[in-house]
């Protein structure tokens, strides 16, 4: 999200982005969520990239709704100030962005998990989950996932790498050098805070009938019987993805806007 583009032009590049991460990264998706919940993978494609239409929707929307809350309120911040947002003020805007973003994607991922969990179109699928009763269903773990996920891809890189080139001015002489650590960083941060909430959201979304999975309190004790660890089933799959993604996200976003919007950065 850039302070140089408005709400409208943030939303089209978070857009973009959001949508070439999913098509790059679905099957890393696919593998996290059946490891959760404790089904079998599979290696055929057509599983790997089931639901893939709901997810490019939802990153694509959730991106597009982060980046233009986040581009906003990083503008409120500064107030029309000529300076370099301070590391608070870039990790609370991401954290809000991502939590407003959660209120789109959550119904959307009900609906990929419960596509690769049962199978079925699109349409099918939206009717079935289409009840009060579910459609909200994981809103809180997703919630507060996409809000420290949202730091971890747009805050955190930036503070990161701006401090490496500050204090590694000869070793980390370009952004391109400082992005791969900055990666690394942000994608841990993003992963391993918000994976429990993450594995809790999506037990209860492959479970909407609730023969197994509750409430968030009920889920969250019913995985606890399993021990610590089962908060983090599937988080190789997903840190292997975040890494990947913040790396993408983290260079898209900054190679994006000026494509689209070159009279912006001049």
């Amino acid at each position: 999200m850039s302070t140089k583009l408005n709400e409208f032009q943030n939303a089209t590049v978070g857009m973009t982005v959001g949508v070439i991460e999913v098509l790059c990264l679905q099957p890393f998706n696919y593998c996290k969520n059946m490891i959760q919940q404790g089904q079998p993978l599979s290696a055929d494609p057509r599983k790997l990239y089931r639901g893939v239409s709901a997810n490019a929707v939802n990153m694509g929307s959730c991106t597009m709704i982060q980046f233009a809350v986040g581009g906003s309120l990083k503008g409120m911040v500064l107030g029309g100030e000529k300076r370099q947002l301070k590391a608070y003020e870039e990790m609370g805007t991401g954290i809000a962005a991502g939590v407003m973003s959660a209120l789109v994607g959550s119904p959307l991922e009900l609906v990929m998990i419960q596509q690769q969990r049962k199978g079925g179109g699109t349409v099918e699928t939206l009717k079935t989950i289409a009840t009060p009763n579910h459609f909200l269903r994981g809103f809180i773990g997703a919630a507060v996932r996409e809000g420290l996920w949202t730091c971890g891809y747009l805050s955190i890189p930036p503070i990161v790498r701006r401090n490496l080139r500050e204090m590694y001015p000869e070793k980390f002489d370009s952004d391109a050098k400082a992005r791969v650590p900055a990666a690394l960083l942000g994608g841990l941060f993003a992963c391993y805070l918000t994976h429990p909430f993450d594995t809790v959201k999506t037990c209860m979304q492959g479970d909407i009938e609730r023969k197994t999975y509750g409430t968030f309190t009920e889920t969250a004790k019913k995985i606890s019987e399993d021990g610590f660890t089962a908060f983090y089933r599937g988080a190789t799959f997903r840190y292997g993805r975040m890494v990947c993604a913040v790396f993408m996200m983290d260079f898209l976003q900054s190679a994006v806007g000026p494509m689209l919007y070159p009279d912006a950065f001049k």
